[in-house]
């Protein structure tokens, strides 16, 4: 059933009982929403996915409960609000909803997120904004449009070619090439889950025991003086499958060189490897060939 245009509820097909819900993503909508149905899961397709032979129901109440917290008139209101006041910005466009089109950045994503009722299309790969936000929009649209700036190739360029270049930073791209890492001997990362690293999210797979010596850890601050201490192991990227089953922890003690990951760190690299399929898609589309999607398990 469909309760306006945002709000959905699809009756689950199969031979488990349920219930699907689609709705506008808002932090404390989501906050109601999984205090109401604990058991509930967010599934790949875009939607909630509440278990039980009285989930439609269920969730048909809860939604009208919801719709009718939401003032029916906000969207024309914000309009006009835009209207009177409109924002002008390469990256916004005005329709039906607002549109926000921007190079990625965290800090945007991060933004976006904030905005409530704001939702990512990601056929269109844009922001869509409706008009009831548009007054917090306006509040943090001088952080979205300064972080898109600095996110556009050309800035990004710049920035890089005006830098002076870093010796020990080349020195961990090195290592990094060579997929290793050094770790402490006596406080080992687990094998075969994803882990925080000054490279990001890694898997480390072993280690042989090698030490590096005193200025290959040089170019890593948490090792620099302790070679002694430390053992070469082997890493690599993490797979979907691995990153989708894993657990966010706390922001925690890094001064080992690796700790358990953050959401942020977490989505930064889902994100990462979603980029990464996206430019091979393209590709071979551009080919003429149909690229096969990351592995989901």
């Amino acid at each position: 059933m469909e309760l306006t245009a945002d709000f959905r509820i699809t009756p689950a097909e199969g031979e488990r009982a349920g219930a699907y819900a689609r709705f506008p993503y808002d932090r404390e909508l989501v906050r109601r929403f999984r205090k109401a149905f604990p058991r509930a899961r967010w599934r790949e397709e875009g939607c909630w996915f509440v278990p039980g032979v009285r989930a439609a129901r269920r969730l048909d109440v809860w939604m009208a409960g919801e719709l009718e917290a939401i003032d029916r008139h906000a969207d024309a209101k914000g309009r006009d609000d835009f209207d009177f006041d409109p924002l002008a910005s390469d990256y916004l466009e005005a329709g039906d909803d607002l549109v926000v089109r921007t190079p990625w950045s965290r800090t945007v994503v991060a933004e976006m997120r904030a905005i409530p009722w704001a939702r990512w299309d990601p056929l269109a790969r844009v922001w869509r904004v409706p008009y009831r936000s548009v007054a917090e929009l306006r509040r943090r649209w001088p952080a979205i449009e300064t972080a898109a700036r600095r996110a556009e190739p050309e800035a990004k360029l710049a920035r890089a070619m005006a830098r002076e270049p870093d010796p020990l930073a080349t020195a961990r791209q090195g290592d990094r090439r060579r997929r290793r890492y050094p770790v402490p001997a006596d406080d080992l990362p687990p094998l075969g889950q994803p882990v925080g690293t000054l490279f990001g999210l890694v898997v480390f797979e072993g280690s042989d025991g090698e030490c590096p010596s005193a200025d290959a850890v040089a170019a890593y601050p948490f090792a620099a003086g302790a070679a002694d201490r430390f053992v070469w192991a082997s890493l690599r990227l993490p797979d979907y499958r691995e990153l989708r089953s894993l657990k966010p922890a706390e922001a925690g003690d890094t001064s080992r060189g690796w700790w358990a990951p953050t959401a942020d760190q977490i989505d930064a690299a889902r994100e990462r490897l979603a980029r990464g399929f996206r430019r091979k898609r393209q590709g071979a589309t551009m080919e003429g060939r149909s690229p096969s999607p990351p592995a989901r398990r």
